[in-house]
């Protein structure tokens, strides 16, 4: 195609690629806690009400175009994950047994004790102690209870966690 047939504005436009909808594996139910239900809810009206229409009112503005097509992906992704997501409440007490959305206190082979909250894909976020109800700590400790000793494979070998502590929201 001929130079001046192209727009010198779109020159510089990076596709924005496309994420996957979904990070579980396939076949996996879309667990979430009701408060992660609740902030994806609260991130969904943050976006669709404050952050779009500003961007949206400037169509001629490609730096706005852009950020609106990458805000519209985040949008139809944050969309898809509230339309399959499942919200598992807390069970009833006694709470000694670890489930899904449990905050659990574990002491590791040198004495440390660790909190991690189960939680749904979506909500992981390890730097908070959030892991996810796939990942394999999260795996060897669902239904063990208070006391109970599991294993699980780590890529140095085998780590045992003790449960201490089992608490929900």
């Amino acid at each position: 195609m001929s130079k001046a047939f192209t727009n010198e504005d779109d020159a510089g436009d990076d596709p924005v690629l496309p994420r996957p909808v979904s990070l579980l594996p396939p076949g996996a139910r879309n667990f979430v806690t009701a408060r992660g239900a609740e902030q994806l809810q609260s991130e969904l009206t943050r976006l669709l009400q404050v952050v779009r229409p500003p961007l949206a009112s400037r169509p001629d503005d490609s730096d706005a175009k852009r950020e609106l097509q990458a805000l519209d992906q985040q949008i139809f992704y944050l969309q898809a994950s509230q339309r399959s997501a499942e919200v598992v409440n807390p069970p009833p007490p006694p709470h000694d047994t670890v489930l899904f959305g449990a905050t659990v206190t574990v002491r590791e082979n040198n004495g440390t004790d660790s909190i991690y909250r189960i939680v749904g894909v979506d909500e992981a976020d390890f730097d908070r102690g959030w892991i996810s109800w796939l990942s394999p700590i999260a795996r060897a400790l669902v239904n063990a209870k208070v006391g109970q000793r599991v294993s699980f494979k780590t890529p140095r070998g085998f780590s045992d966690l003790e449960i201490v502590k089992v608490a929900y929201e």
